[in-house]
């Protein structure tokens, strides 16, 4: 049975695409690279910001962490809150919270802007952790932020199902052997999604709840009065 239920944030609890696309066009404006179209920039979200950098503009190490310094400069000011909320995350969200299930937050993004973001929202209280990269960049991977909050709350992989919009979350969460649901409203795209391994695939934020409901009362056998969970 899955009792916890590991969620990314960007692009699957809040459309952040305007505040990280212009956050990532004003470090590259540092570098004299002028990008006008924001959609091309929606790569950068989902990834650890600094391998993206060095991907899609060859930067070496050492710039690429000055790139993401020079993100973070708007991020932190401007870019944190240039997000929305998808319609219906609420009410997903509380009808996972009415059948006992604990919620987490499980994302690339820094904790402490991740929780921000949160609070800012009203979305904090749903939330029994929140678990993100570290600004020294000692845990960026999404593998690596998925074990640190199951090692931190004692959950073991079996109990635990991943919720993300991209391959990274798909591939963190099977480094970690949970099961997932990639969401496709968000960044990526159904054979992203597919190619990447994702146990199941929803369209839409209510089939969220729907589907781990659904996966849960299949594992759950009544006997007489006693109930028994494989």
């Amino acid at each position: 049975m899955y009792k916890y239920i590991l969620f990314d944030l960007d692009g699957t609890l809040t459309n952040s695409k305007e505040g990280i696309t212009k956050s990532v066009q004003y470090s590259l404006n540092k570098f004299g690279i002028s990008v006008q179209n924001l959609d091309s920039l929606e790569k950068f979200i989902g990834p650890p910001l600094k391998d993206s950098f060095m991907e899609y503009y060859n930067f070496d190490d050492t710039k690429a962490e000055e790139a993401v310094k020079y993100y973070r400069e708007y991020f932190s000011k401007k870019g944190l809150f240039e997000n929305e909320v998808y319609p219906n995350i609420e009410s997903m969200l509380t009808r996972l919270k009415e059948v006992g299930l604990h919620l987490i937050v499980a994302t690339s993004k820094p904790t402490v802007f991740s929780e921000k973001i949160l609070v800012h929202f009203n979305l904090i209280k749903f939330f029994d952790a929140v678990v993100g990269s570290t600004l020294d960049g000692s845990r960026s991977k999404k593998a690596d932020v998925i074990k640190f909050a199951l090692e931190e709350n004692k959950i073991k992989a079996s109990e635990a199902l991943m919720i993300g919009d991209r391959e990274h979350d798909i591939l963190g969460a099977k480094d970690n052997n949970l099961a997932c649901i990639g969401v496709t409203y968000g960044f990526g795209s159904y054979n992203e999604l597919q190619k990447a391994g994702a146990n199941y695939i929803v369209n839409t934020v209510d089939e969220i709840a729907e589907k781990i409901i659904s996966l849960n009362k299949r594992n759950v056998f009544v006997i007489g009065d006693s109930v028994s969970i494989h």
